[in-house]
């Protein structure tokens, strides 16, 4: 007996560690860590740095916290999220504008004060800053252009920002628990709550749900520590922006714009108005080739005339004179970056406009680079406050978007100008290294569609071709020569070329072979010219602009005014 005790004894000690450390393990396995997250690592921040938790996201841009407290967001992070590329800045001149529909705002980089037309607004903050090349930005600057709501948050730095809000499901904390960074007892904490705690749950799964916090902290929670969830739908907290609500106001005619394009070379052009207009019907706007830009300080050459206005309102023609830059070689970013030169060529421009009493201006820069693109826009958003002001109808011609740049910018045109026209030819021209249509229905129908995704079809014109290219190709030599409609009709007539419908441009299509070289025509006529007015009938839009009068064959003209009067 006295031997086996020891045994016993020896057993009972193996079962009991054996129990013990079965029970550890079961214990490590379903205990809840302790162990806490690092916020700094969570939020990805350094230094002053701080997190943006956009909605229910943590984006990758990061703010910037001021020695005094002020949250600064990046420029692209402005662009991205509040006011597109509304916010000009001009790295030359160091400066931000804003144009409003009257006046334009604008801040040296680097003060605390900014100029709101004539006056000068103080802050209690600075306005904005460099650091390399980043630019960062006063959130609460940016609340005057812009309704969201934000919150900061220290140690570690976050903002949670609200552009927008739609119905949320939220819930209160039943027993104190944990926000974990995973759903998993033995995730990391991010944050301790307690019982009565509410946060915003934003998916819930079998045992956990995903839940934020009200100081921004995205993480998971034990569903048997939630309490019933309730549908909200908050409201801003400020929900007015002293300048984003200003109204926009735009001429808008009560009629289908029907214009003509008039092109001229000198001012001896002026007096072929009644001969290029003879056979129109319902043209109600006509667009002279006036202004062109000469030198680069913001002057232009002009071929104005009194008697042509007259003429035309006695016609009963609207004038929107046309302005273009590729009449003579000129800087254009020396031109449109310098605010000292827009603010000279909107005045040489508005001079002529208010001498001769034009009724708009049809601008057609052509040329504007990637480089040049933010300040071309910023001319139209300027000259948009002097044409609103004296009652001048603004449009600016574009070339359809699939042809690239995009740096035009349409929807800002949108919102200054009156009209946005896109021209819905050049498909194929002069340079163009293949022979092909001018404006194939296809192409047409992409550019208008294209444009309406950033301009109202009550504000867009579609622009058509008066003309043909007849191409000949030579070996591997190519060139496209512009004809009109009833001089390419005669082409083809007087060489004996047979055409054929395409059902893919919607155009009638001819070609002949003489000695070496091919001839190829895609012809605008009257049946292509109906094609278009049908397409740009089903899109509802503000009308239709012709290049050029004189070019025309005149049976469209029915079509054209058939158009209008629908």
């Amino acid at each position: 007996m006295k031997k086996i005790i020891p045994v016993l004894i020896a057993i009972v000690l193996i079962f009991l560690i054996v129990g013990i450390s079965f029970g550890s393990k079961i214990m490590e396995r379903y205990s809840y860590s302790k162990e806490e997250a690092d916020l700094n690592e969570y939020f990805g921040v350094t230094g002053d740095e701080a997190a943006i938790m956009m909605q229910d996201e943590i984006i990758e841009d990061k703010a910037r916290v001021g020695a005094d407290g002020t949250f600064y967001i990046t420029y692209d992070t402005v662009s991205d999220y509040f006011i597109y590329t509304r916010l000009y800045v001009n790295e030359t001149e160091n400066s931000i504008r804003y144009v409003l529909p009257d006046r334009i705002l604008s801040y040296n980089i680097g003060e605390s004060s900014y100029m709101d037309g004539e006056n000068e607004n103080l802050c209690d903050y600075q306005i904005a800053f460099y650091e390399g090349d980043t630019l960062y930005i006063a959130i609460d600057f940016i609340r005057l252009f812009t309704v969201f709501d934000y919150e900061t948050f220290r140690e570690p730095n976050h903002i949670q920002i609200y552009t927008s809000h739609s119905e949320r499901q939220v819930a209160e904390i039943t027993k104190d628990t944990q926000v974990r960074y995973q759903g998993g007892v033995k995730s990391e904490i991010l944050k301790e709550v307690i019982k009565g705690d509410q946060v915003i749950v934003l998916d819930q799964m079998e045992t956990w749900s995903k839940v934020k916090t009200t100081d921004g902290l995205i993480g998971y929670v034990e569903n048997k520590k939630l309490g019933e969830m309730k549908s909200m739908t908050p409201s801003f907290v400020n929900n007015s922006s002293m300048y984003g609500d200003l109204e926009f106001t735009n001429i808008s005619k009560d009629y289908k714009i029907n214009m003509g394009w008039h092109q001229i070379f000198g001012s001896a052009g002026n007096g072929t108005l009644t001969e290029v207009t003879a056979r129109t019907k319902g043209l109600n706007t006509i667009s002279p080739t006036w202004f062109h830009l000469s030198g680069n300080e913001g002057g232009i050459v002009s071929y104005a005339s009194q008697n042509y206005v007259d003429t035309a309102h006695a016609m009963g023609l609207e004038v929107w004179a046309l302005a273009d830059d590729f009449t003579e070689e000129v800087d254009r970013y020396a031109i449109f970056s310098s605010s000292a030169v827009r603010a000279v060529l909107i005045q040489n421009l508005m001079t002529e406009v208010l001498t001769y009493g034009i009724d708009g201006l049809n601008i057609d820069f052509e040329k504007i680079d990637e480089a040049t693109g933010k300040h071309f826009v910023e001319f139209i958003r300027e000259l948009s406050i002097e044409c609103r002001k004296n009652g001048i109808v603004l449009s600016v011609d574009n070339y359809p978007i699939s042809g690239g740049k995009i740096w035009y910018n349409r929807r800002e045109q949108s919102a200054y100008a009156d009209y946005v026209i896109v021209m819905g030819y050049d498909e194929h021209w002069s340079t163009s290294t293949t022979a092909g249509s001018v404006a194939s229905i296809d192409y047409v129908d992409r550019g208008i569609a294209d444009t309406l995704e950033y301009v109202p079809a009550e504000k867009l014109i579609n622009g058509i071709p008066f003309y043909t290219r007849i191409w000949s190709t030579t070996g591997t030599g190519v060139s496209g020569e512009a004809y009109g409609m009833q001089a390419a009709a005669d082409f083809v007539k007087n060489n004996n070329i047979q055409t054929q419908w395409l059902d893919k441009e919607c155009q009638h299509y001819g070609e002949i072979q003489k000695n070496d070289t091919l001839y190829q025509v895609w012809l605008e006529d009257y049946d292509s010219v109906k094609v278009k007015l049908d397409v740009m009938k089903t899109y509802d839009l503000a009308g239709v602009a012709g290049w050029k009068l004189g070019l025309e064959s005149a049976d469209i003209w029915d079509l054209i005014a058939e158009y209008c009067a629908n």
